[in-house]
């Protein structure tokens, strides 16, 4: 029988729906039921593409027994970390200040009043490597709660004081400035690994935000570590297993330093991230590695998680059936050599075992490799390598696919538009544009309301219950602003600023620093405040750094003014910890070089139109905003008063209140917009 999951818009909780745990959603009633009860909440969060999240489904919330004691004893509430990313942060929070570490699944214990007393990630359904068992929690959790509940308020009261009391624990604020940003690049080559790129060991994730950052410091400062850094990461990833040799994508992470073998899981948001750092470094480079990579992640992104209604669905699962029909990691995209050798016949075979680097041991689990490509391997010709990468791939969708989380998640379609437009732009893909526009109407009819607010997520063009949280706003107006700069149609800058001033009305403190949750939101134990960047820009950097274009658009202070406040804690930040700052230090690398405000005047279908308005596009110039339109339109702010010059399509560059000489030639702006 289904329990009350039944009813959700979350692929996540659906799994759940037929458990034989008596789950509930997360809402009022839940708790109302623990206090009718008078026993604990167990809070579960995860999410749809989670290994360990299914691992722990199967081996105890679809155990009879497990589930008849749980039912008896607690009141179970399973909740989406991708739809209720303010519960996920305030419980994580708790569980790391308490472990020292953090996961999912994750697993906390709960007062009826929603408070934490006990905290845990994975439990095994025996004991094992020293860890209790979930039974043996349960019954130890039950215990507790029934002989020392008077414990058990006061430990949960001191853990909620305590989170009170970490609130902006980031040390002062500080105006990020070019000592700041030089000594986060320091800090960056201290971490950087140079034999394998990337900062740090295993597990390695990409950083996506840090190369941003390193590569617009680039364009500022000309500093060759840099782009060093930047251009042998993207290419390590790029050659890697965490890179999708055959269909294009990264996938989550790589479980070693040197991006070998990925957690196979692909992630909406990490592939838009990764596909605008390979467009921006081959604007900055003209890497053909960097334009082959961004297209294909493109591409995988239109044809892999592209919804029906043309909005883009939220992962990828790493799991899927094998041809003997067991579930395993990995299973769609690892390759043995007699699998190679059936695809492609012996010699085809031996080929593309040199060159994706196949071994007869394996490179992953029981003899199966994950395909690369080795510094090392064989060149060969490029009309083989495409023969026997179109050959695999053929028969690669002849295995069981990976499960699709196809939820619509508002924030994460947000960086896919800015990914889509600009690569679309970049390299002559209308189609690519036409995909983000057709997104973009789609978080406008279904994720909009007539206030201007944001749905978090939706599924299959229903709007889901949970409302935006401020990476959403921020994310869709970055989203948003590059579709205007792309197409030239002023109603997504419009769009941009409705969203914009949510945010400014809404989530902004006093003190100009900003909060994950509105002001109207569902009251947590605490409320959600994260300023560090993990596996997306968080919602306080993505909020500057679309609030610093649309000023540099509007030339509106109160956007500029609080894009400034709110990166007072990248300076803060930036020497301590650059990795988990990155899009902030990116940021600020805009507010130092201006943003340069690039308006360009011209009929549409004139030939000098279309080279100004490339030229400015391809302006590696740090936040540079970029405003097209014919003589006298009011599209943009920017084309007031711009006319032509001489009859002729001219450009206009702005920066710091000083104008330059218009010009109608491509190479002069793009000298312009250089150094």
């Amino acid at each position: 029988m289904a329990n009350r999951l039944s009813r959700s818009t979350s692929p996540y909780l659906l799994q759940h729906a037929d458990n034989p745990v008596e789950w509930w959603p997360w809402d009022a009633e839940a708790f109302a039921e623990a206090r009718r009860r008078e026993v604990p909440v167990l809070l579960s969060v995860g999410y749809s593409s989670c290994h360990w999240c299914h691992v722990m489904a199967h081996e105890s919330f679809e155990d009879e027994a497990t589930a008849a004691y749980l039912n008896e004893h607690f009141v179970p509430v399973k909740v989406d970390r991708e739809e209720r990313p303010d519960v996920d942060a305030v419980y994580m929070e708790a569980v790391q200040a308490a472990t020292g570490q953090g996961g999912w699944p994750m697993t906390v214990f709960l007062t009826p009043d929603a408070e934490p007393f006990y905290f845990g990630t994975y439990f095994p359904p025996e004991p094992r490597h020293g860890m209790a068992s979930f039974r043996q929690v349960l019954e130890g959790v039950h215990a507790a709660w029934r002989d020392r509940r008077d414990e058990v308020g006061e430990v949960a009261a001191r853990i909620v004081k305590d989170l009170g009391d970490r609130q902006s624990a980031y040390g002062a604020s500080v105006t990020p400035g070019a000592s700041e940003l030089d000594a986060a690049l320091l800090g960056l080559v201290r971490d950087y690994d140079a034999a394998s790129g990337g900062f740090g060991g295993a597990p390695k994730f990409p950083p996506s935000m840090a190369v941003e950052f390193l590569l617009r410091h680039h364009a500022r400062t000309g500093s060759d570590d840099a782009l060093r850094m930047a251009t042998d990461t993207c290419e390590a990833m790029a050659r890697g297993g965490i890179y999708d040799q055959l269909g294009g994508g990264f996938a989550r992470y790589a479980v070693d330093r040197a991006w070998t073998v990925p957690h196979f899981e692909k992630m909406l948001y990490d592939n838009a991230l990764l596909c605008r750092v390979y467009a921006h470094l081959w604007r900055s480079t003209g890497s053909p590695l960097a334009r082959r990579v961004a297209l294909e992640t493109a591409d995988f992104m239109v044809r892999e998680l592209r919804t029906n209604e043309g909005g883009f669905a939220s992962a990828l699962d790493a799991d899927s059936d094998r041809a003997d029909g067991t579930h395993a990691e990995g299973a769609f995209y690892a390759w043995t050599p007699a699998e190679l050798r059936e695809a492609l016949g012996e010699e085809d075979a031996a080929f593309a075992a040199g060159y994706f680097g196949v071994t007869e041991e394996g490179t992953f689990e029981e003899g199966a490799s994950v395909l690369q490509l080795p510094q090392d391997g064989p060149a060969g010709d490029t009309d083989r390598i495409a023969s026997v990468r179109e050959r695999l791939l053929a028969a690669r969708e002849e295995r069981p696919r990976p499960g699709r989380d196809d939820k619509v998640v508002a924030a994460w379609n947000g960086l896919a538009i800015a990914a889509l437009a600009e690569t679309g732009a970049y390299f002559d893909r209308p189609d690519l544009v036409q995909a983000a526009l057709d997104a973009a109407d789609v978080l406008v009819r279904v994720h909009m309301d007539d206030a201007g607010r944001l749905t978090r997520t939706s599924r299959d063009g229903v709007a889901g219950a949970n409302s935006g949280v401020l990476e959403d706003y921020a994310d869709v107006a970055e989203g948003f602003l590059a579709l205007a700069a792309v197409t030239g149609e002023g109603v997504w800058l419009d769009f941009a600023g409705l969203f914009l001033d949510s945010v400014l009305h809404h989530f902004i403190a006093a003190d100009g620093t900003l909060y994950d949750t509105a002001d109207d939101a569902e009251a947590l134990i605490r409320r959600p405040q994260d300023p560090t960047d993990n596996a997306t820009p968080s919602g306080w950097t993505a909020a500057a750094g679309a609030l610093l274009s649309y000023a540099a658009h509007t030339g509106s202070s109160a956007h500029r003014e609080a894009a400034e406040r709110a990166l007072g804690v990248v300076g803060a930040l930036a020497p301590r910890a650059p990795r988990f700052i990155g899009w902030g230090l990116a940021v600020a690398e805009a507010v130092l070089d201006g943003p340069r405000e690039i308006a360009v005047v011209g009929p549409p279908a004139d030939p000098g139109t279309a080279a100004l308005h490339r030229t400015a596009l391809l302006a590696t110039a740090p936040g540079a905003v970029v405003a097209p339109g014919t003589p006298g339109s009011d599209e943009f702010a920017l084309l007031h008063d711009r006319p032509l010059v001489g009859g002729r399509p001219a450009a206009y560059v702005c920066r710091h209140f000083v104008c330059d000489a218009p010009t109608t030639d491509p190479a002069a702006l793009a000298a312009q917009l250089s150094g």
